[in-house]
């Protein structure tokens, strides 16, 4: 039997870069274990990035977190599922990311967290060749 993951992956909102109220709640029941990459394609949605995972040699830029109470952590994903638009009743509607495991890569090593996939069709939006939604946001600040 997998021992449990109390670990989590992130690369768009709720990086701490980004300040949104969400990260807020990230900073409050975990902590920054360190900077991180996970094999996937990032993509622009406009409102959002979107990630899909690959076995190519294509990363994105994130930050791994660990819940700083384990007893709090199946309460504390069940928020962050929410703000994901995670649902467990179809008539709620469409369910844009799913969660799933992933390996994550630090400079310590690497891990298991969890990540957080898009679940819809990617259609022709814009690939984000860096994987770093940060990063892209400020090219395209520059560039407007």
């Amino acid at each position: 039997m997998q021992e449990p993951v109390f670990q989590i992956f992130v690369y768009g909102s709720l990086r701490s870069g980004f300040h949104a109220p969400a990260f807020e709640y990230i900073s409050r029941y975990f902590d920054l274990i360190s900077d991180a990459r996970a094999k996937g394609y990032l993509y622009d949605m406009g409102e959002f990035p979107a990630a899909v995972p690959t076995e190519d040699e294509a990363y994105l830029v994130g930050e791994l977190y660990q819940i700083k109470k384990e007893e709090e952590f199946s309460w504390a994903m069940a928020q962050l599922d929410a703000y994901e638009g995670i649902h467990s009743e179809p008539e709620e509607g469409a369910i844009p990311y799913r969660r799933d495991l992933t390996t994550v890569f630090t400079s310590a090593g690497n891990t298991r967290a969890w990540i957080y996939w898009f679940n819809e069709p990617i259609g022709d939006q814009p690939i984000i060749a860096s994987g770093d939604m940060l990063e892209y946001m400020r090219q395209q600040k520059n560039q407007g």
